[in-house]
């Protein structure tokens, strides 16, 4: 059941990672995010001197997984790879860093 389809503020995530750079980062997140219908909309990623830092936008309104539980899937993955992942509603995002 997917709760954000129907919220105001759409169906939108950004999801942020930051860590050391190593292989295979983007292919791990990729990869839940298919496995659970999220569409990736837009991605950016770079090297700041040694630490891998990207920004996804993704859309869950075909998704088969809430946001809550995407969170802490991404988060569990995320220590495995030594690395913090966080998602959080468009919205959410927006609001937190406006300037």
């Amino acid at each position: 059941m997917n709760k954000l389809k129907d919220s105001p503020g759409g169906s939108r995530i950004v999801i942020t990672v930051i860590g050391p750079d190593r292989v295979g980062i983007i292919a791990a997140v990729s990869a839940i995010l298919a496995e659970k219908g999220v569409n990736i909309l837009d991605i950016s990623q770079t090297i700041m001197q040694e630490f891998f830092v990207m920004v996804l936008m993704a859309d869950m309104k075909e998704a088969t997984i809430d946001l809550v539980n995407l969170k802490d899937l991404l988060a569990r993955k995320g220590e495995e790879l030594r690395v913090q992942i966080d998602a959080q509603h468009e919205d959410v995002f927006n609001f937190m860093h406006r300037i």
